[in-house]
């Protein structure tokens, strides 16, 4: 459990927040790329993510073109989601809180992981195949 206001990180609090994504969520998460990316690669808690981020950030760039469509919304959405999450400085914990600023950003992309891992198999199989 993380602090402010009692909320519970867990799958349940990640999957409702997810079905609440639209596209124009979508598209904030799209033109903040490299604003994540940044926060990605600069916090000790979420660099491991980095090669991930950018498959995910692939999937939602080649999603949008319309050249990538075999994907449920609900996989966009927790992409987005994770992205949005992480962007936002002041969540349930706030990122300027020195060594436990990025725990919750850490578990949200962790869950959202959980529940998009097959599609980005296949979306990277795509790729392969494409290329």
């Amino acid at each position: 459990m993380f602090g402010k206001k009692s909320k519970l990180i867990d799958e349940e609090y990640v999957s409702g927040e997810i079905t609440k994504i639209n596209e124009d969520d979508v598209e904030v998460a799209m033109s903040s790329q490299e604003a994540i990316a940044d926060k990605i690669v600069n916090s000790s808690v979420l660099k491991k993510y980095t090669e991930l981020g950018k498959v995910m950030f692939g999937m939602l760039k080649d999603y949008r073109k319309g050249i990538y469509t075999n994907v449920p919304w609900f996989t966009i959405a927790a992409i987005a989601f994770a992205f949005l999450y992480i962007l936002n400085p002041l969540d349930i914990i706030p990122d300027f809180i020195p060594g436990i600023g990025y725990i919750d950003d850490f578990a949200v992309f962790t869950f959202g992981l959980k529940f998009i891992e097959s599609d980005l198999h296949k979306y990277l199989d795509w790729k392969l195949e494409e290329e």
